[in-house]
């Protein structure tokens, strides 16, 4: 049985830990949204701070080296005194709904004049959302259900679905309507922590070598260096199979970097093949996991191997 306090750890415990400069590299991004639960605007101080670094970007080019996908945003005769969706691709498959994480790359300006606070595509980086989670502003909730994978979308958002009184850095002013384009790049459906792999891992003397096993074998795109994946994983002592953590119990996928600097070595080695929709169970040697001196945060002493279970749910 895991420890209370294992419990109470795993989801920081594998976004900061497990996943290490992956998860900031995934998603340290300039979020147009404020931690809003309602149409009041409340902003959190990390959408706070977010929106001075976007506005102090406002002096860059608009179409630097490396972002030629960047959309031009056309600004709404009128302001927006309602939220005012325009499909400009329809994209294919089901439509986003609560629950899912929607990875999308954006351009958000002023609807008054156009100028422009911030953009994912000159970073080079998706933004993911969860719907439902209130993480993102009101006009983002609405705006971003029934999206497709593939589709563009412009968002004509009033200010009281927005930031309200509340200015945003430079740029965004109180009662500023804000205007989004918006490309989808990927659909992560939402998960259910009542589907995470039932296992019972049986305590064993440490590996020299990695250890793979196919549980289920993906039938999707295959992960790329470089790529971003999301996933759901779960983390055993090797010695004891204790669990001692699982991002299953929030139903949140974990975003990564597969890039060989982005994780534990063990997990990028772990991961190479993988195809969404697959499941792998890898030993991870301790050298390759948290080497002689372990990890107490979470768990695991030193000189201990590492048991993970993958499940590959997108690539982007």
């Amino acid at each position: 049985m895991r420890s209370t306090r294992s419990a109470r750890l795993a989801p920081l415990a594998l976004a900061a830990v497990l996943l290490v400069t992956a998860c900031g590299d995934a998603q340290e991004t300039d979020t147009p949204a404020g931690g809003a639960s309602d149409t009041t605007a409340a902003v959190d101080t990390t959408a706070a701070s977010a929106a001075t670094d976007a506005s102090a970007a406002t002096d860059a080019p608009a179409e630097p080296a490396g972002s030629p996908d960047k959309p031009a945003v056309e600004i709404p005769a009128e302001l927006p005194t309602e939220l005012v969706i325009t499909d400009l691709v329809e994209g294919t498959g089901d439509g986003a709904v609560p629950g899912d994480t929607v990875i999308v790359n954006y351009v958000g300006v002023r609807s008054e004049d156009g100028t422009e606070f911030d953009n994912s595509y000159d970073r080079g980086a998706p933004f993911p959302v969860t719907l439902g989670t209130n993480s993102v502003i009101a006009g983002w909730e609405q705006g971003l259900v029934g999206v497709k994978q593939g589709g563009r979308r412009q968002l004509d958002i009033p200010a009281e679905l927005a930031y309200g009184d509340s200015p945003q850095g430079d740029v965004i002013q109180a009662g500023d309507a804000l205007t989004f384009v918006i490309d989808v790049v990927g659909i992560v459906p939402a998960t259910d922590p009542a589907d995470a792999p039932e296992l019972t891992i049986e305590g064993a003397a440490n590996r020299e070598d990695l250890l793979i096993e196919d549980l289920i074998t993906g039938d999707g795109a295959e992960i790329q260096v470089g790529d971003q994946a999301y996933l759901h994983l779960v983390a055993f002592r090797g010695d004891t199979g204790e669990q001692v953590a699982s991002s299953w119990e929030t139903g949140s996928p974990q975003p990564i970097v597969f890039e060989e600097a982005g994780t534990l070595p063990g997990i990028f080695q772990g991961m190479e093949g993988m195809k969404v929709g697959g499941r792998r169970q890898m030993v991870i040697p301790f050298e390759d996991a948290f080497g002689v001196d372990g990890n107490l945060d979470l768990g695991v002493p030193g000189s201990t191997d590492l048991v993970l279970v993958i499940d590959l749910l997108a690539v982007v």
